[in-house]
């Protein structure tokens, strides 16, 4: 259990409001909103309240893990994925099997745990700290996770991407510290909240900014990289016009959601990341900015 004086509850309530809030916005180019289930079948928003709720418990036990470590930053990455399998089954079972949030919850189990270390050492949560820690407790993840593939085949699909095309998915960019979201993502939220836009116009403007540079996993393992590439080139040219601060977005977004839809395109890569940019502002904010106006 927490004590009193623990931050280990706040830094789990952070987390689950930074994904309720991702997947409340809307309009998410081919991802589950509460409007459309997007380039899907098999979930909505339903399904991820349901996961949602079953997850959270999860980042307030990693924030505590992390609060509790005394050893090497690298020796509680075990305890963390740990604790991240037991609440993996438990989202699979809610689901029915149905993968809704292994992404977000993996990063997440991460960011929760690498707080708790740091409020423990009463150092500041900031972007740059909280970076650079997750990166030192990610050490060597790809070289460790990808080097049995050199002995078996490829069963996963990060593996099969891994094995495919190089790329290392979510565990290469733990392992530099979210770089997307640092050097991407946060700039755009802060952009768009400087602009006064609604945090539901703010996290669609996020969203763009990701959707044109990440290498989503998620993309490319339904439409290869022809359809990742221009996935990228789409958002690009609505960044370049302004992103949601240009008058005639809504139906730019329309056509951009169509396409996807049409090709079955569903950047849920970018959708973690974005809900990672969100928890990692209000961890780093403190509860300066409350959500009172439209979502």
């Amino acid at each position: 259990m927490y004590s009193t004086d623990s931050n280990a509850q706040w830094i789990g309530e952070c987390l689950l409001k930074a994904i309720l809030m991702e997947v409340c916005a809307w309009p998410k180019p081919g991802l589950v909103t509460p409007l459309s289930q997007g380039a899907h079948t098999d979930m909505d928003i339903w399904l991820f309240i349901t996961s949602s709720s079953t997850i959270a418990p999860c980042f307030t036990l990693c924030a505590i893990a992390g609060e509790n470590h005394n050893g090497e930053l690298t020796e509680l990455f075990p305890v963390i994925r740990k604790i991240g399998i037991q609440y993996e089954n438990k989202l699979l079972n809610a689901t029915q099997q149905i993968n809704t949030q292994r992404g977000i919850l993996f990063s997440s189990a991460l960011l929760a745990a690498v707080a708790g270390w740091l409020s423990a050492q009463k150092q500041p949560l900031t972007y740059c700290a909280l970076s650079q820690n997750i990166s030192t407790l990610c050490q060597n993840l790809c070289r460790n996770d990808f080097a049995q593939l050199n002995q078996r085949a490829a069963k996963t699909q990060g593996e099969k991407l891994y094995s495919e095309f190089g790329i290392t998915g979510i565990r290469g960019e733990a392992e530099h510290g979210f770089p997307l979201v640092c050097n991407i993502a946060l700039p755009a939220l802060h952009q768009a909240l400087a602009h006064q836009l609604s945090w539901r116009e703010s996290l669609i403007h996020t969203l763009l900014a990701l959707m044109a540079c990440c290498e989503d996993t998620t993309v490319l393992s339904r439409g290869g990289q022809k359809a990742l590439r221009e996935m990228q080139s789409r958002a690009q040219r609505l960044v370049d016009q302004g992103g949601m601060l240009q008058p005639d977005i809504g139906k730019k977004l329309t056509d951009f959601n169509q396409w996807c839809v049409d090709n079955w395109i569903s950047p849920g890569g970018c959708a973690d990341l974005l809900a990672l940019t969100l928890a990692m502002y209000f961890l780093c904010q403190g509860d300066k900015h409350l959500i009172q106006e439209n979502i």
